[in-house]
């Protein structure tokens, strides 16, 4: 069974990565998964500076699913070069960082830092996390500053460019096409849902940030619709995120279009998942009838259904 997929120009050995969010720098990790065995590592956002993040509560157990308001807390892109991304090079993993920043020229500066170092594989633009209150979110709504920001980083840095698109928006096709018209090589759908919860007993919202970004399992069906439209409304490839926790979950992301996917909350309940995923994939596949992973991309398009 051949696992090995492509997003653009950066391969993988097989479709499943670490989500951005859920996995640190990687070395969170040592000694319960094998970072070697993985498609690729999409490490934690990176801003030009080190963010403190929302106050705490911060993560909210929900049915199927979590709320976390971290704000994207993170050390910056001077620490990350210094400390992080050796353990990735040693690791031998494909790296792909996220970057965050407030303003385009934010965005443009963490991108044009990371261009100078070995071991990075791909950027990926968070322009839609719903838990910050400035910066990052505003250019996930609006199709012309998502084009901007998106041409800016292309702009900085030689390495291919994702970006990771909200689905808290009316029109995900118009912000894919946006995107992909300024030059992304690749879409990551989905980010978070915008959710809130209550704690009863203390009679105030639960998480410090009062919302934050629903993920899990619960999200994993719109996350598939938002694969779907976004495959077919741009021609560069897809990354599907929201949700997984199975290779059967994998393979559904891949037949609504997907390229590759990321895993995220499942991690937390069960770190060894996507290790696990990988290993249960070619079975998975083959029952299906496929004889590798780039044959079921798309399978389930018009003109590729079966009777």
């Amino acid at each position: 069974m051949d696992v090995r997929t492509a997003v653009g120009a950066v391969e993988l050995a097989n479709p499943v990565l670490a989500a951005s969010g859920t996995f640190g720098f990687g070395p969170e990790y040592d000694g319960l998964v094998e970072v070697r065995r993985l498609g690729g590592v999409a490490v934690k956002g990176i801003a030009p500076e080190p963010w403190r993040g929302n106050a705490p509560p911060r993560v909210w157990e929900t049915p199927s699913g979590l709320l976390n308001s971290i704000g994207l807390q993170n050390p910056g892109v001077e620490a990350f070069v210094a400390e992080d991304l050796p353990y990735l090079r040693q690791q031998g993993a494909t790296v792909v960082v996220n970057i965050i920043g407030r303003t385009r020229e934010e965005y443009a500066a963490v991108a044009r830092r990371l261009d100078r170092e070995a071991g990075i594989h791909a950027l990926e633009l968070n322009i839609s996390c719903p838990n910050i209150k400035e910066g990052g979110i505003q250019f996930g709504h609006d199709p012309g500053a998502a084009g901007a920001v998106t041409a800016a980083v292309k702009g900085a840095t030689r390495l291919p460019v994702w970006v990771k698109l909200s689905p808290n928006t009316h029109d995900l096709a118009g912000m894919a096409r946006a995107v992909a018209d300024a030059g992304a090589d690749a879409i990551s759908a989905i980010n978070t849902l915008v959710g809130m919860a209550i704690n009863l007993d203390e009679r105030r919202p639960a998480l410090g940030g009062v919302t934050g970004g629903l993920s899990g399992p619960a999200i994993r069906p719109v996350a598939v619709r938002a694969v779907w439209e976004v495959s077919q409304a741009v021609d560069i490839p897809v990354v599907g995120i929201g949700g997984i926790q199975t290779a059967a979950d994998v393979l559904e992301f891949l037949m609504a279009g997907a390229s590759a996917v990321m895993v995220g909350t499942a991690t937390f309940s069960q770190p060894g998942a996507m290790a696990a995923i990988i290993e249960a994939l070619p079975g998975v596949l083959a029952h299906y009838g496929f004889d590798s992973v780039a044959a079921a991309i798309g399978a389930a398009h018009p003109g590729r259904w079966t009777t």
